[in-house]
């Protein structure tokens, strides 16, 4: 029989063409072995149809579905495997979910499968009685030529009832075995299953190239992600060939331990500001009083961070968080229902595509409530409460560029000050081993960190900050030193630095004069005035000399490096010339005739001891500027910071709660997309040259607690620009080597993403040599349920409006960049006929469009960003219910656009995905039901796209 060999009893099964081929007794045992060069391919996979269907009512079609049981002896009871989609009023249907057995099925020859055919009165309610079944054993199926059954379907009364065809799908065997080794080359994927095991011993190098990364199986998924589904369906093409669909959905590991690293760097942030001001040294009592404060305020947040980490440390239960638990406190930081859906696509011409989305439920800060504001409003309440900060008569509210400068500062001296003591002691060790090249390289890197340093500490608002503090002290007050309000000096209020001009490359700045600040205050002030005057002249005079100090003892040893490698050069040259060189350079440096005939001897530590002392006053002179400009820049947050201590912290812990979720999500968007992208060179290319983007798709209302979700959500996205990724080579193959490890501050998040070797050397030079890659995220909202409804009719919808625009906005500023830099033939291809700027120009229209559920503002943003190489993530409130008919839209709408799904089918195929697809289960993994959380009241503001079908919907707890 052909592969376009008609059935007689149902409609032509020519659409799906099954490939078939002899199959010998001996190899039907290797046959379910499944293929091993390929892990998701299942080890049995049949499609159904049924035909000439009865009712006891000859007036009224079955609406109907077959559920699958088996068992293998000597197991004597029935396990259900999988069901079909239901399909209304027919008498044959056709079956678009297949069913597939995979690897872990364990089934054998023996093993027994019963079919059910349910007939459904009324799929609202779920009433049904079974129209008849049949059975046979895999080895039936297996021994038949074709590989097709037609059995019988029988009552419980033993009456026909209809018949029901099994059609197993096989690989075409004897064409592919045959294949040129030209098109295997090519790396064309198979279609199909292998009948001969692959040898295990095949190289790891060969699965990096395949088109499809194993979730399950592949050494880097299988260590961030688990607990995977699988769902398989065919589908009709518009060529009268198939699309064979896998759909996958995976929890990840990463949902505890991205919040467990991130919640103890936060932690360690907030231990170190406590030591920071404990560290500021003697305060006058008004000042003190306000730092206690302000520590106390620490002290309290610290406790609930070391709560938490013992709640997450404690935590036993499953990788992932349901969705009915959004609001526990001691969860609060782990992402709410996180999966990765995957929809791998594989056609008869040999392609194999996959497509990857992160769902997870909205970032926000659930436990902490929604009292109509969300992180937005409150962001703008604290700096609404800072502006008349400066009224009080404590702190003062510094411009906000003055205080990120002055965060970075301390970022920039913690760096330079341990740089600069550490190639310090690299110089003594090479000293101390005369190695003149050592010596030589080091010295270099030694003046560059420390001039550095100096340049850093040269600046207007370090000056101001300095006087300040020092003004803030006991001895100061005593003398009559203002309020602490009127002792703060912000340098945009003071007037400018006095001190001159400096060049960080001069080679000395002994020249300076320290005592240049002559000229007296004006006369007209009082005795408190010129006293408070000349102590400020005093401190930053003070001042000038540390950081003069550090230049010196660096040129000092600089001096004795360059006489050390001279005099060595000059000793190893025994030619009359250089001993006259050397007599010269003897005369010119008087300091050397007091010198014992022994010292101008090559000893072994010679080098050493003269280096030792220069490099210990080196060092302790950077220490003390380090520590003094350090301590300048604490006071000045504190002073800032005083006012709204309580409301910026409270304000604080939210926005750590919404990130951590955040950045949870697009961790695993990351390493997924990098896996499967190691053998496509242009978007590697895009990655180290322009960054990643990663598109959020939001499905919120504007309305009620929703709209302050969307507050804290948009925040939360936004702030992962401040997150870089770094990838590194695994140390060994062993899984928790190969998770994440995050790094750094609130002020920058680095994320290193370790790669198994052989992984690794597949990437570019510019990634392996450690360059840190950005991220570019947008979020675009529409919401589509009832809540909607009133927010268009009674409320607002400004806030999505503001932030679709804005996304628009750094899409568009995107897509530039990409052109500026690089070339169309990095991005993938795509059978649209709609081409890259129309498609962002057709979004941008549909942005600046008052239109109520413009929902074409999601599928264009999402097909943008595939298309734009990004990472896809969709969210609603717990990303169970309207997420899902997000995603199966939008995974039908490819395989229409890109795959040529068969238009007579779509509403077919999104139907069978909602109703037996994986994010059905996964309403059951939240909530212990397999229905989503709609009633039929609501479904009706829904847009006619975004509705499921009957049967698949309920009152359940969402």
């Amino acid at each position: 029989m052909s592969g376009k060999q008609r059935s007689p009893r149902h409609r032509p099964w020519s659409v799906y063409r099954a490939n078939t081929f002899d199959l010998s007794a001996e190899m039907m045992g290797l046959t379910l072995a499944g293929n091993s060069q390929d892990p998701d391919e299942p080890v049995l996979e049949f499609s159904l149809a049924c035909s000439e269907l009865v009712t006891p009512a000859l007036d009224r079609k079955p609406t109907s579905f077959v559920a699958v049981s088996c068992t293998t002896p000597p197991q004597a009871f029935w396990t259900k495997h999988a069901q079909t989609e239901i399909i209304e009023g027919t008498s044959n249907p056709i079956y678009l979910s297949s069913i597939a057995f995979f690897q872990d099925s364990l089934i054998t020859q023996q093993t027994q499968v019963k079919l059910s055919v349910y007939d459904v009165k009324d799929r609202s309610q779920g009433t049904m009685y079974m129209l008849g079944s049949a059975m046979f054993s895999v080895k039936e199926l297996l021994q038949d030529k074709h590989h097709r059954l037609h059995l019988t379907l029988r009552s419980a009364e033993n009456e026909r009832v209809g018949n029901i065809t099994i059609i197993a799908w096989q690989i075409e065997e004897k064409r592919d075995q045959r294949a040129p080794v030209a098109r295997l080359q090519r790396g064309d994927t198979v279609n199909g299953r292998m009948v001969l095991p692959v040898d295990e011993s095949l190289t790891e190098s060969m699965a990096i190239k395949s088109k499809s990364a194993s979730l399950c199986k592949d050494t880097l998924l299988k260590a961030v992600f688990g607990g995977i589904m699988s769902r398989m369906y065919r589908f009709p093409t518009t060529d009268g060939n198939h699309l064979r669909i896998l759909e996958q959905m995976a929890e990840s590991i990463l949902s505890l331990h991205i919040p467990r690293q991130f919640v103890k760097l936060l932690l360690e942030e907030d231990a170190v500001r406590v030591c920071e001001l404990e560290e500021l040294g003697e305060l006058s009592p008004c000042w003190e009083n306000l730092r206690r404060e302000i520590i106390t305020q620490y002290q309290t947040i610290i406790l609930t961070y070391q709560e938490t980490i013992g709640d997450l440390h404690e935590y036993k239960g499953p990788s992932f968080k349901s969705s009915t638990l959004k609001a526990e406190k001691k969860l609060e930081f782990i992402p709410t229902n996180l999966h990765i859906q995957r929809m791998r696509v594989q056609g008869e011409s040999g392609y194999d595509r996959t497509y990857d989305v992160v769902t997870i439920g909205a970032p926000a800060a659930h436990h902490q409530g929604f009292k109509g504001c969300g992180l937005r409003k409150l962001l703008h309440k604290l700096e609404e409460a800072r502006k008349h900060a400066g009224s009080g008569s404590i702190g003062t509210a510094f411009l906000p560029q003055d205080v990120v400068k002055a965060k970075e500062l301390i970022g920039q001296i913690n760096t330079l000050k341990t740089q600069v003591c550490y190639y310090a002691e690299r110089l003594s060790r090479a000293a101390k081993d005369r190695s003149a090249n050592a010596l030589e390289r080091t010295l270099v890197i030694l003046t560059e960190k420390t001039r550095q340093l100096v340049t850093v500490c040269d600046s207007k608002l370090l000056s101001s900050a300095i006087l300040a503090l020092a003004a803030a002290r006991p001895e100061f007050s005593q003398q009559g030193t203002p309020s602490p309000s009127s002792s703060s000096l912000s340098p945009s209020s003071c007037s400018p630095s006095r001190s001159p001009s400096r060049h960080p490359t001069s080679p000395s700045r002994l020249a300076t004069s320290p005592s240049r600040h002559a000229a007296p205050p004006d006369s007209s002030e009082g005795s408190k005035s010129k006293r408070t005057s000349l102590q400020a002249d005093w401190h930053e005079e003070d001042w000038e000399k540390i950081w003069l100090n550090v230049d010196k003892s660096l040129d000092c040893v600089i001096q004795r490096v360059d006489r050390l490698l001279l005099r060595d050069k000059l000793q190893s040259d025994s030619s009359s010339e250089d001993v006259f060189l050397l007599a010269n350079d003897e005369q010119s440096n008087p300091i050397k005739k007091d010198k014992s005939p022994e010292v101008e001897k090559t000893s072994p530590g010679e080098w050493s001891e003269a280096l030792y002392p220069l490099l210990t006053t080196l060092t302790d002179c950077a220490s003390l500027m380090s520590d003094k400009a350090k301590k300048a820049m604490v006071f000045l947050l504190m002073q800032d910071s005083a006012p709204t201590i309580a409301m910026s912290l409270t304000l604080q812990y939210r926005r750590d709660v919404v990130f951590c979720q955040t950045l949870t999500a697009l961790i695993c968007g990351f390493i997924i997309k990098l896996r499967n992208s190691l053998c496509d060179n242009g978007f590697l290319r895009q990655l180290h040259t322009i960054g990643l983007l990663v598109q959020y798709e939001g499905l919120l209302s504007t309305y009620g607690e929703e709209l302050a979700m969307l507050e804290d959500m948009s925040v939360g996205v936004m702030d992962l620009r401040n997150v870089t990724f770094k990838v590194t080579q695994a140390t060994s193959g062993f899984g928790p080597d190969m998770l994440p490890v995050i790094t750094g501050n609130r002020n920058g998040f680095n994320v290193r993403v370790p790669m198994p070797g052989v992984m690794f050397d597949t990437l570019p030079r510019e990634i392996q040599n450690g360059m840190l890659l950005r991220v570019q995220p947008v979020l675009f909202n529409v919401g589509i349920n009832e809540q909607q409804t009133l927010a268009e009719k009674f409320g607002d919808t400004s806030l999505q409006e503001v932030i679709n625009m804005e996304s628009m906005t750094r899409l568009s500023s995107y897509y530039d960049q990409f052109k500026e830099a690089l070339p169309e033939d990095c991005l993938p291809r795509s059978r649209s006929t709609t081409s890259l700027p129309e498609l962002l120009k057709l979004l941008s229209q549909n942005v600046n469009a008052r239109k109520s559920k413009n929902v074409e503002i999601l599928w264009q943003a999402a097909e943008t960003c595939r298309r734009l190489n990004g990472v896809r993530f969709t969210s609603c409130k717990s990303a169970k219910d309207r997420t899902a008919m997000s995603l199966t839209l939008e995974q039908c709408q490819i395989l229409q656009q890109e795959h040529a799904l068969a238009p007579q089918v779509f509403s077919q195929a999104l139907d069978c995905m909602r109703s037996e697809g994986c994010r059905r289960e996964n309403t059951m993994k939240n909530v212990g039901c397999r229905k989503y959380a709609f009633n039929s009241l609501q479904l009706k503001a829904f847009p006619k796209q975004y509705r499921p079908p009957e049967g698949t919907y309920g009152k359940v707890e969402t």
